[in-house]
């Protein structure tokens, strides 16, 4: 008998729990501050629904008017079997948010960048990479086919050295950054990176995913916190995370949005947007224009945790300019047991380990929708790890 092609996933997986590295999901109720798991009631610092409008009424009742005028799906890709109107509108107000000429809408924040990396660039071609940027941006960089380096983690100077020895031997170079870094929470040096862009003669690709609706004076990202609007550069970002929806965009030049809507294979290729999801995000982002106190809120949290953190001296902190706030810890296995501790007292937080970071930490995420009281509860339940020897 032949051996049984598939006996090495059961060794794998078996790999994988000796390691301490398996996952799996759990189902958790509606969004919001406080969720239930299991019957039991948790305080919520495990999502990235920043400003809380995941279950905003709003946002659910306009999700609600557009399944029954639009129905549910949109059946196929939008050049085949045409799209919605609410699809543009999406597209005009994400323009409008970021200041760009246009925008483009995919099915994900995940297809976005695959599809526009692998648009961009080819086998002629080279991208130079944060090494700690997101899995989609080094999946489209493979995707791509073109000569993808990563340069150590914000270190310009090593990144102005690989454009001096590499530059000139490829037709286009592209640069990739997050700008909100989803696993530590700190920001990418985004005036820098513009200046080597335009020194070296490179795209600058900057996935705003963890800074639409949260930075800015608008909450437009990133580049508009750093006064980055008035240059050129690609701005990727979701629909899912402060804008409670789910999809992803890529705003930029007429052009440039133009030439991906003919070349962007995740685009081209796939069903677009359902209304419901199209419609929820319009609501949110009329709400990111027009009640900024959400966001004044989310900053006033964010300030309070780490001052509560700081007075606790909780050791680990990751330097953070986000509403992400990770704390460092020794290993796999003690990382778990400090998010099975924190569970167990009423507090939900991600223990994220090794392959997805390089050191095990809790992640913490502050939300708008968070009270005084539950940033200060989850400080003190922190300070009983610490007690325990496992802060």
């Amino acid at each position: 008998m032949p051996n049984d092609p598939y006996i090495w996933i059961d060794r794998a997986l078996d790999a994988i729990h000796r390691a301490n590295w398996y996952r799996s999901p759990q189902a958790i109720s509606a969004p919001g501050a406080v969720v239930e798991i299991q019957g039991q009631r948790l305080l919520n610092f495990a999502s990235n629904d920043y400003l809380g409008l995941a279950g905003d009424r709003r946002l659910v009742e306009a999700a609600v008017a557009a399944t029954r005028t639009y129905g549910t799906g949109t059946t196929g890709s939008r050049l085949i079997t045409g799209h919605r109107p609410l699809h543009r509108e999406l597209e005009r107000a994400i323009a409008d948010l970021k200041q760009t000429e246009d925008a483009l809408v995919f099915s994900s924040g995940y297809l976005a960048n695959l599809g526009t990396i692998a648009a961009l660039v080819g086998k002629r071609d080279l991208i130079l990479g944060d090494r700690y940027n997101h899995s989609s941006l080094k999946n489209g960089a493979i995707l791509s086919g073109a000569t993808a380096i990563d340069y150590p983690h914000a270190e310009l100077p090593a990144l102005r050295e690989l454009l001096s020895q590499h530059r000139d031997q490829y037709r286009r170079c592209l640069l990739v950054t997050d700008s909100i870094f989803s696993m530590d929470g700190d920001l990418a040096p985004l005036p820098a990176l513009l200046d080597l862009a335009d020194e070296f003669s490179c795209m600058l690709l900057v996935d705003e995913a963890h800074a639409t609706g949260v930075l800015g004076a608008t909450g437009a990202g990133a580049i508009e916190a750093c006064g980055g609007r008035e240059r050129p550069s690609i701005q990727m970002g979701t629909l899912s995370k402060a804008l409670g929806s789910l999809g992803g965009y890529v705003a930029g030049s007429r052009q440039a949005i133009d030439f991906l809507r003919n070349r962007a294979p995740t685009w081209i290729y796939t069903t677009g947007l359902s209304p419901a999801d199209t419609a929820a995000a319009i609501a949110a982002i009329a709400i990111v224009r027009d009640e900024p106190e959400r966001r004044a809120r989310l900053w006033q949290n964010v300030a309070s945790l780490k001052q509560g953190l700081e007075r606790a001296g909780i050791e680990g902190v990751l330097p953070s300019d986000s509403p992400i706030i990770c704390i460092q810890m020794r290993d796999a296995a003690t990382v778990l047991e400090a998010g099975r501790l924190l569970k167990k007292a009423g507090i939900l937080v991600a223990a994220v380990r090794p392959p997805t970071v390089p050191t095990s930490r809790l992640r913490l995420t502050v939300m708008a929708s968070h009270t005084p009281e539950q940033c200060a509860a989850l400080v003190d339940r922190l300070k009983g790890l610490k007690e325990r020897g496992l802060g």
